[in-house]
């Protein structure tokens, strides 16, 4: 593995974006959008809304230029106002072309929608480690890229040209990018874990001595000594910040890398459970076993087949 958690995190929960369409609003109107246990995204590419969540909180008004991620788990409403019935995404017409549907009546607003797909390891690496809802700002640091990515994702849509969907998912997955870097700018509305302890500058380098060299037999005394730190003070600030002590995080990220390897490669289990640092086979089976729920080999049986 490299020395940036960032993209290793990605890498291994094999988040892939998918670029779904989006649609054109205007009048009074409102739209229920769902994430089907998916990271939904939404990019507010003209005209501004209102967000409401099912939980009751104040409406969120967005501005031209803001981009949502949220974790997929609730629905949420756009819409021009609030207390209006949402319409079913389900029921509204979409040009097969463009992929855009068209809600209310004119173009006041353009939203254009995609999501992350976690299904791979069932997300659970990424989406621990972010909030319910995620809003960047028009204004964010970020926010020039995810513009430029915008006029992109819109320009592929409109041109149908050969490429157009395989082109599309990727900016939908730099735009996941981008919206995480700007998380981490920002790490006070993060949860406690691995994106949130990456944000830490104290942390950030034991973190990445623990991804350059998973296999290496860390001690806490290493890791502290990174971070320029006592022990009893890294420990403590590791896990108010990672939600786990060090050495479990270490432990977590081995059973990560492992479940990818048993996804996507045919390595024998003696060879990848010495490439996580274990010096037995069934000590890592065991490990495996204790974080997964099933063997390694049942893991890989199952996820292929």
């Amino acid at each position: 593995m490299s020395s940036d958690p960032l993209s290793d995190a990605l890498a291994v929960a094999d988040a892939r974006g998918v670029f779904s369409g989006g649609f054109t609003a205007g009048g009074r109107w409102a739209i229920r959008l769902r994430g089907h246990d998916k990271l939904k995204v939404n990019v507010l590419a003209r005209g501004g809304c209102l967000l409401v969540t099912e939980d009751g909180a104040e409406p969120v008004a967005l501005s031209e230029g803001d981009v949502v991620v949220s974790d997929g788990r609730r629905s949420y409403v756009l819409c021009s106002e609030p207390g209006l019935e949402p319409a079913e995404p389900e029921r509204v017409a979409v040009d097969p072309h463009t992929r855009m549907g068209e809600v209310g009546d004119g173009e006041e607003v353009v939203c254009v929608s995609g999501h992350i797909d976690l299904s791979r390891d069932g997300g659970d690496l990424l989406r621990r480690a972010l909030p319910e809802l995620i809003r960047v700002r028009a204004t964010a640091a970020e926010a020039p890229v995810l513009r430029w990515l915008t006029r992109q994702l819109m320009a592929e849509m409109a041109a149908g040209r050969a490429g157009s969907a395989f082109s599309s998912d990727h900016l939908a997955q730099l735009m996941f990018l981008h919206v995480l870097r700007s998380c981490l700018s920002d790490a006070e509305g993060l949860p406690p874990g691995w994106l949130r302890a990456l944000a830490d500058e104290r942390l950030a380098p034991a973190l990445r001595l623990m991804h350059a060299d998973p296999a290496h037999p860390w001690q806490l005394a290493e890791l502290a000594a990174a971070a320029a730190m006592s022990r009893t003070t890294f420990a403590v600030r590791f896990r108010e910040v990672a939600g786990v002590p060090p050495l479990t995080y270490l432990q977590n990220w081995r059973m990560s890398l492992a479940a990818r390897a048993l996804r996507q490669d045919s390595v024998p289990v003696a060879a990848l459970a010495r490439s996580v640092g274990y010096g037995s086979e069934s000590a890592f089976s065991n490990a495996f076993k204790r974080a997964v729920g099933v063997g390694p080999r049942r893991y890989r049986e199952t996820v292929r087949g």
